[in-house]
């Protein structure tokens, strides 16, 4: 047995080590280290309750406006608001916009330059992803990162800037759109679309959305192997089997992404389980914190989020990292855009997530379907707002009450939590979907997602950077720095 530190990871948004116990050649154990202590909770603690949007943005610079969204939902649970039609597809439309944004970011700058390293040289499609997917000079890497740039300009339209906008409010949205911005609007939405259409599906995007089974995507794939980049992704999983490389829990949570304005889901959320019937209701009551392995206290063991709280304990006997560790009913599960895709029973991802479970292969395909599905609602967004209608409502807030908040990031299920009292907030907690997915051991010694996921993974000799590893960890494309907050 030997022992191996990979990290500090590089095109990983924040801090992390990960720990590896390899044995013959593989790995027999991982732990995850968060090695980042922020403190916005405690930093919340006594200021009023509006004044958490100011500062929950500022828990991240990739995923800000998710946070806004969490928070102001919670606040608007605390204040008994009901959002206008105009406010909802505002909102969506903001999130959307951060979350394809980190979607096509994941895609091209984070998890494919891991296929350029020389280990791949011998690979029939090398010379082919070295000239789309190099760092520097990959040609679709050039595309993609001025795409993103673009799209990302939406923003300011929408929410007067990116990243930190204040425009999400508890009652909607206080940037109304009018007709004229509508129209510029769905210009760079139709544009974004394009850019798909020409460059990573090589095919529209509703014929991407509604591929129904793995047989009709590899019938799709063998039309032209090499043609989109989603093709050329699905050649190195052949080719490399990612299809059985980091498996998951098997169990999948998502709170319900993009609401209604009738109080419904665009993607429905809940619980999904392998081996299971389908989607069952999610119950928040049984969110549990575990800090046995953090550097936090944790007197009374683990506890509901609405209660919860963090004390930081750096001398921890016993602790490696300064996440907690979320449980659903005690277990583990894995959340993010594959989730999203099985709770709101997409036909393609519930039949290949039944037939490989949760791996490098899903995740990512997940992902790449989630911006074809998506794209086509923020066109219907655009479409349905009514500029001379209201965007927000406003409320007096109690001096005393409880709210939650919840909504689904790139990355997956984020929770706030908040408590007030004498007009203050008393307590505020969040969960965020890196915290789920990196969780540590919890007090039973169950590893969290990716601690599971990485075990087995094949160790070349003379690696310190297990390229294995490196696909596996990007595939739940973490943020640390949501994970500490």
């Amino acid at each position: 047995m030997s022992r191996l530190v990979v990290g500090p990871f590089n095109r990983v948004e924040g801090d992390l080590e990960v720990t590896l116990d390899v044995r013959d050649g593989r790995v027999d154990s991982a732990q995850v280290n968060a090695t980042m202590y922020r403190g916005f909770e405690r930093i919340l603690q006594g200021k009023r309750p509006v004044d958490a949007l100011v500062y929950v943005p500022r828990i991240c610079g990739i995923c800000s406006v998710s946070q806004s969204v969490a928070s102001a939902r919670a606040l608007a649970d605390l204040g008994g608001l009901v959002i206008p039609p105009n406010g909802q597809h505002a909102t969506n439309l903001m999130l959307a916009t951060e979350n394809l944004a980190d979607h096509l970011t994941h895609f091209y700058l984070f998890f494919l330059p891991d296929f350029v390293r020389p280990v791949y040289a011998e690979r029939p499609w090398y010379a082919e992803a070295l000239r789309r997917f190099h760092p520097q000079t990959g040609e679709q890497m050039r595309q993609a990162t001025a795409m993103r740039q673009r799209w990302l300009t939406l923003m300011g339209t929408l929410g007067g800037k990116w990243p930190h906008t204040q425009a999400v409010e508890p009652g909607g949205s206080s940037r109304a759109i009018d007709a004229a911005e509508q129209v510029r609007l769905l210009a760079r939405v139709r544009e974004f679309r394009v850019f798909m259409e020409r460059q990573l599906f090589a095919a529209p995007l509703e014929a991407v959305a509604t591929l129904d089974t793995e047989e009709n995507l590899w019938r799709w794939h063998a039309q032209a192997p090499l043609s989109g980049d989603m093709r050329l992704f699905l050649t190195l999983v052949h080719d490399l089997s990612l299809q059985a490389a980091g498996p998951g829990p098997g169990r999948y949570l998502s709170y319900g992404a993009y609401p209604t304005p009738d109080g419904g889901w665009y993607l429905p959320g809940g619980v999904w389980r392998a081996g299971g019937s389908g989607t069952v209701p999610l119950d928040v009551g049984t969110i549990t914190e575990d800090a046995t392995c953090a550097w936090l206290t944790q007197p009374g063991g683990a506890l509901h989020p609405q209660h919860g709280y963090t004390q930081p304990e750096p001398d921890k006997s016993g602790a490696y990292t300064w996440n907690k560790a979320p449980r659903l009913g005690g277990e583990v599960v894995e959340t993010g855009a594959i989730a999203r895709q099985l709770t709101s029973s997409l036909p393609l991802v519930t039949d290949v997530v039944r037939r490989h479970g949760g791996s490098v292969y899903t995740r990512v395909l997940a992902r790449l379907v989630e911006l074809a599905r998506v794209v086509p609602l923020m066109e219907a967004w655009l479409l349905a707002i009514k500029p001379t209608e209201p965007f927000c409502v406003t409320t007096e807030w109690p001096d005393e009450g409880m709210g939650m908040g919840l909504t689904e990031a790139a990355r997956g299920s984020l929770g706030h939590w908040l408590t007030v009292q004498d007009g203050r907030l008393a307590r505020y907690q969040i969960v965020a979907p890196t915290s789920w997915n990196f969780s540590p051991r919890d007090a039973q010694g169950v590893p969290g997602a990716l601690e599971q996921a990485l075990v087995g993974a094949p160790v070349l000799p003379g690696e310190h950077t297990p390229v294995s590893v490196q696909h596996i960890v990007r595939s739940f494309d973490p943020c640390m720095v949501c994970t500490v907050h």
